[in-house]
C-alpha cells in the first residue's frame, strides 16, 4: 500500500505500531486505583469494592500516545493475561491515513466547559468541543474562544488522521459536541517512519 502501513491491514503487524511514525517500539503505562476488602482471618486483600484502571499505549520513539490501541485482560489457564488490541472504529483510519489539519469552530453550551481561563483552559475547551477526541486523539490548538450568551464558540486548529478529506470531515462531525463549522481542511505530509520497525514503510 503506497503511503501507508506496508503489511496487509488484516494482520496484527499492520496495527500493532505507532500510527504516526510506524515504530513498533511501544510500551503500556497502566494506572490503577482500587479499594479492596480485607479478609479478617487471612489478612488478604480480596473482593474489589471499586476498581479504576487506565492504560495508555505510548510510542517510545516519537513519544506519542496511541489512541488506536487498547489494553484488554483475559483469563488463560487460571492466570490473568493482558494483551494489546486494536480499537476497531479507529485503527485503520489512523494507521493507513495521513494527517489533516482543520481550522474550525465548535459552538457548545457553556456548562460543557469546565474552565475557560488559567493553565487548564486549553484542555478544557478542547474537551468541551470534542470530548475525549479533543484530548486523546486529536492534536488541538485553541486559538481563542468567545462567549455568546450561554454558549462558548471555540476557535481552533485540529490535526487528525484520516484516509480522505471526506473521512476527516466525518470524524470531526461525529466528535463535535456542538455546532461545527470547518473553515479550511488541508492534508499534511506524514512524519517520517521511525528507524526501529517502521523504516520499511514507503512514502
Amino acid at each position: 500500500m503506497e503511503g501507508s502501513a506496508p503489511e496487509s491491514l488484516g494482520t496484527s503487524s499492520s496495527w500493532l505500531r505507532c500510527y504516526r511514525c510506524w515504530s513498533r517500539n511501544l510500551e503500556v503505562q497502566v494506572h490503577y486505583e482500587g479499594v479492596l476488602k480485607v479478609d479478617p482471618d487471612s489478612g488478604e486483600a480480596v473482593d474489589p469494592v471499586e476498581e479504576v484502571q487506565e492504560a495508555v499505549v505510548q510510542c517510545l520513539d516519537c513519544l506519542h500516545d496511541q489512541p488506536h490501541l487498547s489494553l484488554a485482560f483475559y483469563e488463560e489457564d487460571g492466570r490473568r493475561v493482558s494483551r494489546i488490541e486494536a480499537v476497531e472504529d479507529r485503527w485503520e483510519r489512523m494507521v493507513a491515513g495521513t494527517p489533516w489539519v482543520a481550522s474550525c469552530t465548535v459552538t457548545v453550551d457553556a456548562d460543557q466547559v469546565e474552565t475557560c481561563s488559567g493553565p487548564d483552559a486549553a484542555d478544557a475547551l478542547a474537551y468541551g468541543a470534542f470530548g475525549d477526541y479533543g484530548t486523546r486523539e486529536f492534536f488541538t490548538h485553541v486559538r481563542f474562544h468567545k462567549h455568546e450568551g450561554d454558549q462558548i464558540v471555540v476557535h481552533m486548529l485540529v490535526e487528525l488522521y484520516a484516509r480522505s478529506a471526506e473521512e476527516a470531515s466525518e470524524v470531526l462531525e461525529q466528535a463535535a459536541r456542538g455546532e461545527l463549522a470547518i473553515t479550511s481542511l488541508a492534508e499534511e505530509s506524514r512524519p517520517p517512519a521511525a528507524a526501529s520497525g517502521g523504516g520499511d514503510a514507503t512514502h
